[in-house]
């Protein structure tokens, strides 16, 4: 048994892995007390001033308590994380790492101005939103009480936050992000005298993605161009 769970956990993409592993290591470690969340938390001042840097990224690792909160966001960052990575990035590591710079470096300026402690909330929603509208035609269903299709999925979770008590803001920090990076990447690159403003840094390319013939970078293309939604 212990054997096969290790090959089940080495099995789940590693741009995925790496992040919820992340997050689950965070928030146990929390739990038994080793660290304290305020040690976590998004503080400009504590960054700039006394240089805590590591908050740059922790902020996007603790999602509160064990709890149903902490569950649930578990649950769609490793569902709509590894959909992401297993689907339209397939074969493209560097191109979701840069996703995932894109989103964390743009949420972290908005945090600036937004009082705003823990960002990875606002992340799933991003990777959720990211993925909805790639895939506009998939039916949804809701707890069993909602059907709708994949684009309103990010608002419907912005409305159960706030059926919760929760603020709203996370939520239209990550739907907004995602958007910037749907548009930049899919929706302007398409239009007339547009032209494609995310280029993918080549450091990341030499870092991620592994050396490919010819042939299989052109079934790679192939398959992402058939995995774009229609528009």
């Amino acid at each position: 048994m212990p054997l096969s769970l290790a090959q089940e956990y080495f099995q789940i993409p590693v741009v995925t892995r790496a992040y919820t592993t992340a997050c689950v290591l965070t928030t146990a470690a929390v739990h038994l007390e080793v660290i304290s969340p305020f040690q976590l938390y998004f503080n400009p001042d504590l960054i700039i001033r006394r240089y805590q840097i590591w908050r740059l990224i922790t902020s996007f690792l603790f999602f509160g308590s064990l709890g149903f909160n902490f569950v649930f966001n578990i649950i769609f960052l490793y569902r709509y994380c590894r959909m992401l990575e297993e689907g339209c990035f397939r074969g493209r590591t560097a191109d979701f790492v840069f996703l995932f710079l894109f989103g964390g470096i743009v949420m972290t300026l908005f945090g600036l101005f937004a009082n705003v402690f823990f960002l990875g909330q606002a992340f799933i929603i991003m990777l959720v939103y990211v993925w909805s509208r790639r895939h506009p035609l998939v039916r949804m269903n809701f707890f069993g009480l909602l059907n709708f299709r994949a684009p309103f999925l990010p608002w419907v979770l912005a409305g159960f936050s706030l059926l919760l008590g929760n603020s709203v803001v996370v939520d239209l920090l990550g739907i907004c992000v995602g958007h910037m990076y749907y548009f930049l990447e899919d929706v302007f690159p398409n239009q007339p005298g547009g032209r494609k403003l995310l280029t993918t840094p080549e450091l990341l390319r030499v870092l991620f993605d592994r050396p490919e013939d010819p042939d299989h970078r052109l079934l790679q293309e192939d398959e992402q161009q058939d995995d774009e939604p229609h528009r």
